[in-house]
């Protein structure tokens, strides 16, 4: 599958998650459950384009080889972590909060891929990627909630809803950079 296609369908999927979330909040499920497996499917496609958009081998020594491996692995990590904040939703292992947690974390690491591989893309997908990568990293700021397992809004201390704000990142700016990396004339690679 080419790159234009992969960031195609990561655009429309991440806007069609963020979709189902806000009709979730209006007329319920099954808008949630939607939600939450688009989320998992998200991650997925986010993987497939860190693999699309590694730059070409030129060394096991080339210090930019060594860079694309370790950020591609990053967004590996991030892709399963995804994967797993659906998995624990969706079969009522914890509630909504701390899997959200668990998935913005994985947003986060792959927020990490998004910002080191920014360098590399034309200036208008730099910039916009940068951001979204930016804003998405703030669901590392959960992280702690995850080893305290805090599962409830309600009493959840104020700085895990700074890991809530990633969402931004994710589901709106992220799916705008994968629509204009689709719309560029040579989406294949980053160089």
């Amino acid at each position: 599958m080419s790159t234009r296609a992969v960031a195609m369908a990561h655009s429309f999927v991440g806007f069609a998650t963020c979709a189902c979330l806000l009709l979730f909040h209006a007329v319920g499920d099954p808008f949630g459950t939607i939600n939450d497996l688009g989320n998992a499917l998200f991650g997925l496609l986010s993987l497939a384009l860190a693999w699309l958009l590694r730059p070409a081998s030129v060394g096991p020594r080339d210090a930019t080889s060594r860079l694309a491996r370790v950020l591609v692995g990053v967004a590996a990590v991030g892709a399963v972590i995804t994967v797993v904040g659906t998995v624990l939703v969706v079969t009522d292992t914890t509630g909504f909060y701390l899997a959200g947690l668990w998935s913005s974390f994985g947003f986060g690491l792959i927020g990490v891929w998004l910002v080191g591989i920014s360098r590399q893309t034309a200036p208008g997908l730099r910039r916009a990627g940068l951001v979204a990568g930016v804003v998405m990293l703030l669901g590392l700021v959960g992280v702690p909630g995850i080893f305290m397992g805090i599962d409830d809004m309600d009493t959840a201390p104020v700085w895990t809803f700074v890991a809530g704000a990633s969402w931004a990142g994710t589901y709106l700016l992220f799916p705008a950079w994968s629509l204009r990396l689709a719309r560029q004339d040579r989406p294949e690679g980053v160089g």
